[in-house]
């Protein structure tokens, strides 16, 4: 059988792209959410010399945000197979 013929590959198909690997991250994505927007007192963060003070949900998507970020630009320019 050739990766073409099986079940749940064709790019219409919505319910193919539902891998346990994606849903592992959707729980988590909303796992992460609820932590940040449960967060919500005012913190102080030193920004190397400057002192800010801001609500730590900000802090806490802004991190979440930074490293999803790199983990994309790291997974994008990885080892390239085949070439």
């Amino acid at each position: 059988m050739s990766p073409k013929d099986t079940v749940g590959t064709k790019r219409g198909d919505r319910f193919g792209a539902l891998t346990p690997g994606r849903i592992g991250m959707a729980v988590v994505a909303v796992l992460l959410l609820v932590f940040i927007f449960e967060n919500t007192r005012e913190v102080k963060i030193r920004l190397l010399i400057p002192e800010v003070t801001m609500p730590l949900y900000l802090a806490l998507l802004a991190t979440a945000l930074l490293g999803g970020l790199c983990g994309w630009y790291v997974a994008r320019r990885g080892p390239r197979r085949g070439r």
